[in-house]
């Protein structure tokens, strides 16, 4: 973090402990007010393309049975931010939980917290309450992700500014951070366009075939569920211009990750225009892709109950249904009781899937 994003991050925790000491001198019950973050107050807006929260406020105060615990956490974990943006130093949300895993006092038997389940949700009451990402606040989740590709990137990291060269990064690929915006800077983005693999090992065959340099495109792969780094990195490569396809199984699973990285999450609407890339496209694999593959027909698994309940889920969501090609892709699934998994595309040769993504962009045959 630079020094004027931690003074500004300062500068915020400190004016929200400022508002609750003024209330207490008042005589006040002190308090602070964030959007709710309740299902009912989630919308979908068509023109932009993502999930975001809607107007509705809701106070916490400590003079509130109900609140008072968690009003007295929630200023606990600000405190500690606070000391952590002071120190230019870092944690993980999982530290955080461990530094106010204490006691209140010698004659209380009560810690401040007990469980991580306490704390998590409290950090994104004061994401909302301060309108900042927790990694304006020096935390950071666990690395999930993993890229390859023509881009550098210019990592500041304590007294070192390196340069990472991810066109070199061998069969590893570089690992993507929790946090991609505070002391990173991408530079040398020289690619046609993203590809997102869901899983971690159709990334190392592509990755081990040079697809993304005969390509020229950025390989990525959230290795499953794509974390917030990762759909933060998405969003940040979409704004440079490049287009983003997704590579998913036809599956629950597969259409969850997508559906996260083009409108967003529920739980995480109040950051969804950080996060959301309404712009990707949904490669595959797909029901229809059985049409133009005559192998494919041998190689559908059954869906589970839980496919089927989420196919069923979907199209009853109104970001989703407002996409015939989607209504068409779901009810062949619910009519069939049939999914598809990428790793099905190995079945000619291992390289198959190299020709199935080429031709798909190049047809432009790909869900919106």
């Amino acid at each position: 973090m630079t020094n004027t994003e931690g003074a500004d991050s300062k500068a915020k925790l400190e004016e929200f402990a400022s508002d609750i000491v003024s209330d207490i001198s008042a005589g006040k019950n002190p308090k602070f007010t964030a959007t709710a973050r309740t299902r009912s107050n989630i919308t979908y807006d068509a023109k932009k393309g993502y999930l975001s929260l809607g107007n509705a406020k809701e106070e916490r105060s400590f003079l509130n049975v109900a609140q008072s615990k968690r009003f007295m956490q929630t200023i606990a974990i600000a405190a500690k931010c606070h000391k952590f943006v002071e120190e230019n130093l870092h944690t993980t949300i999982r530290g955080l939980y461990y530094q106010l895993k204490y006691s209140l006092g010698e004659d209380v038997d009560e810690n401040i917290f007990n469980e991580q389940a306490e704390s998590n949700p409290l950090i994104e009451d004061l994401e909302v309450s301060l309108n900042m990402r927790r990694e304006d606040l020096n935390l950071n989740a666990n690395r999930k992700g993993v890229l390859s590709g023509n881009v550098k990137i210019i990592d500041t990291f304590g007294n070192e500014k390196l340069e990472i060269d991810a066109s070199k990064m061998g069969r590893s690929g570089w690992a993507i951070p929790s946090d991609v915006d505070n002391d990173i800077k991408f530079v040398d983005v020289k690619a046609k366009y993203v590809l997102v693999v869901e899983k971690d090992a159709l990334w190392q065959r592509l990755n081990e075939d040079g697809f993304w340099r005969k390509e020229n495109i950025i390989l990525i792969s959230p290795q499953g569920q794509a974390a917030r780094g990762t759909r933060r990195l998405i969003r940040k490569l979409a704004d440079m211009g490049l287009p983003v396809y997704v590579f998913n199984d036809g599956d629950a699973w597969g259409w969850y990750i997508y559906w996260t990285i083009k409108t967003g999450s529920m739980n995480l609407a109040y950051i969804g225009s950080d996060i959301a890339t309404p712009e990707a496209k949904f490669i595959g694999v797909t029901m229809s892709d059985i049409e133009h593959y005559d192998f494919l027909k041998n190689m559908t698994m059954k869906a589970s109950e839980v496919d089927l309940k989420r196919a069923q889920e979907m199209l009853a969501y109104p970001w989703i249904n407002r996409h015939k090609e989607w209504v068409e892709e779901l009810k062949k699934v619910l009519v069939t009781k049939k999914k598809l998994e990428q790793d099905t595309l190995q079945g000619p040769r291992l390289t198959f899937v190299d020709d199935y993504i080429r031709d798909k962009i190049k047809r432009g045959e790909f869900l919106p």
